[in-house]
């Protein structure tokens, strides 16, 4: 398949794909967090930078990701404490306040990337299939996609503390390949993550799309190299489709 070939079906990732996870604000929020019950505890601009190089190493430990992807609040509790004990403070109960605080001011920034619902009914009113696939705790992504109401857009929803397993496992693919009735050689992976969303999509032989928001680049390391890069989930329809 090429990218001009119109596929049987799509599917999307969702946190950095579909929603906007406000990284700009990441840190800032953090700043405000440790702000917000700091009460001279701790000196906070001592802290933040441990902070960065905490999350930075829990979230690239597979073990440590895959347990806090299914539990974000026991993840955001444990880089505190790790990035605590950097500057040899031990308080469980600052931390899980800080680490409270900062889960409510990233869930409430989350928003729809513009375009991503009007781009997925496009798609779906040119009888192209749709699948939804997110890793992520059961509760937190079904909450997700009940408060933007994304349910009625997707054949299929797949999410991780639902179905056991997550991206990059192959399993998923192949299950949601069968729950729209096609092979990988007939649909499309669109996401932000080149491990999760587009290495194995790409083995298997899906067309691959790799959503660049920030313009980064792909990186020269990069293993996986998608088929195609857009700014915009708007982009991915190529225009004689439309």
């Amino acid at each position: 398949m090429t990218m001009t070939d119109q596929p049987q079906a799509i599917f999307f990732d969702l946190d950095g794909t579909l929603l906007d996870p406000s990284d700009a604000t990441l840190e800032a929020d953090w700043r405000a967090s440790c702000e917000a019950y700091g009460d001279g505890t701790f000196d906070v601009d001592r802290l933040l930078p441990h902070l960065h190089e905490v999350r930075i190493g829990f979230w690239k430990d597979a073990e440590r990701s895959r347990r806090g992807r299914a539990d974000l609040m026991w993840a955001r509790g444990a880089i505190v404490r790790d990035a605590f004990a950097k500057i040899d403070l031990t308080d469980n109960n600052l931390a899980a306040r800080i680490a409270s605080d900062y889960f409510e001011r990233r869930d409430a920034a989350i928003t729809l990337f513009p375009s991503a619902v009007e781009t997925v009914e496009r798609v779906r009113a040119m009888g192209i299939r749709t699948a939804l696939i997110t890793n992520g705790g059961a509760v937190g992504q079904r909450g997700k996609v009940e408060r933007f109401a994304l349910a009625p857009y997707f054949d299929c929803i797949v999410i991780e503390g639902e179905f056991g397993v997550g991206k990059p496992d192959e399993r998923v693919f192949h299950h949601a390949l069968a729950s729209v009735g096609c092979t990988a050689e007939s649909a499309w992976m669109v996401g932000d993550n080149l491990e999760a969303d587009i290495a194995t999509p790409h083995r298997l032989g899906m067309h691959t799309i790799w959503l660049d928001a920030d313009a980064r680049g792909l990186p020269a390391s990069a293993a996986a190299r998608p088929h195609r890069i857009v700014r915009s989930i708007a982009e991915l329809m190529p225009p004689r489709l439309g």
